[in-house]
């Protein structure tokens, strides 16, 4: 029975929430989401005040764990947060900080030039979010602790005796009732603090695992900041030049760091920081950078007579072929903006960060004119690639329309034409792809099947991605076209799915070839959520006539402890999506009602193109390094 609404409307229908009350009822305002990304990011808020102390000076260390009973740990030497009562609060500051919105030491530029954290609801919001919480504070020779649940402090902030030790330390175990998963992802973490270490120069992390048979722990520092960063990333691919060409400026109260380096590749891999926050939608700084950098080398170019007046011109793009790139701002009032307000959006910023790149950039040139010599060379064959590409790409579509192919391989297409409520499934082998068409909702399900392995297009040039039939079978159907010609509004399907075996050689290989592939060709499928991976059934278990399904070794071992009162009749084990039939496909992994699907996405595109180099590379050593290293994580999850 649905609920009745009253239809008047009156002051007693106004409700006042009072503390942290708001969080829990409405957490997604504040973290985004209750899935993984927001149970990940209570971890970067208390994480980001112990970079701040570090930014501000007063911090070194800081060390991160994940316990056994997946709460977090966080330790910093920092100042330690006050303890002091507070005079509007009547609170202590500690509890203050803990349990009040909009508090905290980051809205003048007394304590905190610059703060990634600007609302001062971090930590108040992992505390309304936790079901347990402790913080003990390390200042002026005492050691202070208090506890809370749900938010509300179980005790007044005390003493418990005396130390030399100066700095904060949280643990948080985040609230299950609220979250929809509570598992940490260690590599998810690592790729944060690995990038924290680099931002911040100087400063160590150190991020232990503490779970049974997860155990490991790893110590990140730089020396170099950003410098090093570009040189971990380029450390399998083959230079232009071993130089990194790097920028440290301070400008009218702006930092202002550049780092950059070209590598025998035309893809461009460019990330941007603002007070450490990973603008993924880029802003004033990313554009001031690209277009600074046209300026001075087209600049240099024309200077030297690199570039005939008969020559076609060099655009930005042909400049940035090959560029891996970081540009780190540090800034008193960001202004974000965009869809996920990580753009950054201060325009009185732009003329300054273009000057001071475009000047720098013109006085390293001059200093060495050799490497400036060899990026501009690389621009001009960037600009010929893309020229003869613009021309054979003409031929071949005068050709097709004149033989009226084209060129969808086995696509079976559904009948709507809405993109936005179609899907399509990229399914391993006929035999599969055979399967999945009969099990499809024929009104919005393709069903594309792609024989054996797919072309491997890390380091492999334009021409034979190209010639690839099963690669081009992908781009036709999804009609969006690749690389720099790519335009997603064209796309036919807003889900584009991954489906293969759930085994090592199919979820593990074949999918990874194919997402080599569009992020190497079609990185905007992945920035804009239309990518996602199909998660078939491991086993399925029958109990009276009725079927359960398992996901991987972890679930289907929970599952026979939990149903031990109950007779399994029988328990099959699927080697391969071929094994199910029909009805089974349909609803284990197909039917949106009942399925399990997994978005893919880009957290870090500096360590997204790190590992993508890695895996699918022509280095082997590193690769066999890292696979020894973490082979033992894998058959853990």
């Amino acid at each position: 029975m649905s609920e009745e609404i009253n239809d008047s409307y009156s002051v007693d229908d106004i409700q006042v929430l009072e503390g942290l009350e708001p969080v829990r009822i409405r957490p997604g305002m504040y973290i985004g989401n209750t899935s993984s990304g927001g149970l990940h990011h209570l971890v970067y808020e208390i994480v980001d005040n112990s970079i701040d102390e570090a930014v501000a000076g007063y911090c070194n260390k800081i060390y991160i764990s994940i316990n056994k009973d997946n709460s977090i740990t966080t330790k910093d030497n920092g100042r330690g947060l006050p303890v002091g009562i507070h005079p509007k609060t009547n609170k202590s500051a500690v509890e203050t900080i803990l349990t009040v919105l909009h508090s905290g030491g980051k809205f003048n530029h007394k304590s905190y030039k610059t703060s990634g954290g600007l609302h001062g609801v971090g930590s108040s919001v992992v505390n309304a979010l936790s079901s347990h919480l402790t913080v003990i504070v390390h200042i002026g020779g005492h050691t202070h602790i208090q506890e809370y649940e749900k938010g509300k402090p179980l005790y007044d902030l005390k003493i418990t005796g005396t130390t030399k030790q100066k700095g904060t330390e949280i643990t948080f175990l985040p609230d299950d009732s609220i979250f929809s998963t509570t598992i940490f992802n260690y590599s998810l973490l690592e790729n944060r603090f690995k990038e924290l270490s680099f931002l911040n120069k100087g400063i160590e992390i150190i991020f232990e695992d503490k779970r049974l048979g997860k155990e490991q722990i790893n110590t990140y520092h730089s020396e170099n900041g950003i410098e090093g960063y570009i040189q971990y990333v380029n450390q399998n691919n083959i230079t232009l030049n071993n130089k990194v060409i790097v920028i440290e400026k301070q400008v009218n109260g702006y930092d202002i760091n550049l780092a950059f380096q070209y590598i025998d590749d035309d893809n461009e891999t460019i990330s941007s920081f603002a007070n450490n926050i990973n603008t993924h939608e880029g802003g004033v700084h990313l554009n001031g950078f690209k277009s600074s950098l046209f300026k001075s080398v087209n600049t240099f170019a024309k200077q030297n007579n690199l570039i005939k007046e008969k020559d076609e011109s060099i655009i930005s793009e042909d400049v940035r072929s090959g560029i891996t790139a970081i540009i780190s701002v540090k800034l008193a009032e960001p202004q974000f903006e965009g869809q996920t307000k990580t753009k950054l959006g201060n325009e009185e910023f732009k003329p300054i960060i273009e000057q001071t790149i475009y000047d720098e950039l013109m006085i390293f040139f001059t200093e060495n004119k050799e490497y400036a010599m060899l990026i501009v060379t690389n621009a001009t064959n960037a600009r010929d690639i893309r020229l003869a590409s613009k021309k054979a790409k003409e031929i071949a579509k005068k050709e097709k329309k004149s033989k009226g192919q084209h060129n969808k391989g086995k696509l079976t297409d559904c009948s709507s034409k809405i993109p936005e409520e179609c899907e399509i499934f990229l399914v391993e082998g006929d035999s599969a792809g055979g399967s999945a068409k009969k099990s499809r909702s024929r009104k919005f399900q393709g069903i594309l099947p792609q024989r054996g392995k797919s072309l491997n297009v890390e380091k492999k040039d334009r021409s034979k991605v190209l010639a690839s039939v099963e690669l081009m079978s992908i781009v036709n159907s999804l009609g969006t076209d690749i690389g720099k010609d790519f335009d997603i509004s064209k796309l036919k399907y807003h889900k584009v799915i991954l489906m293969a075996d759930s085994d090592s050689d199919g979820a593990g290989h074949i999918c990874t070839l194919w997402l080599n592939f569009f992020y190497r060709y079609m990185k905007p499928l992945i920035t804009n959520g239309h990518i996602y991976i199909a998660l078939p059934p491991l086993y399925r278990n029958t109990i009276k006539d009725t079927n359960f399904y398992t996901y991987s070794e972890e679930e289907q071992i929970k599952f026979k402890k939990d149903h031990t009162s109950k007779k399994i009749t029988e328990i099959q084990r699927y080697k391969g999506l071929g094994e199910m039939d029909e009805v089974q496909l349909w609803e284990t992994t197909m039917n949106p009602e009942t399925r399990r699907l997994l978005q893919v996405n880009i957290d870090d595109d500096i360590s997204a193109n790190y590992y993508c180099t890695l895996l699918m590379g022509d280095v082997v050593e590193p690769r066999r390094d890292f696979i020894m290293k973490n082979a033992k994580f894998f058959l853990n999850n």
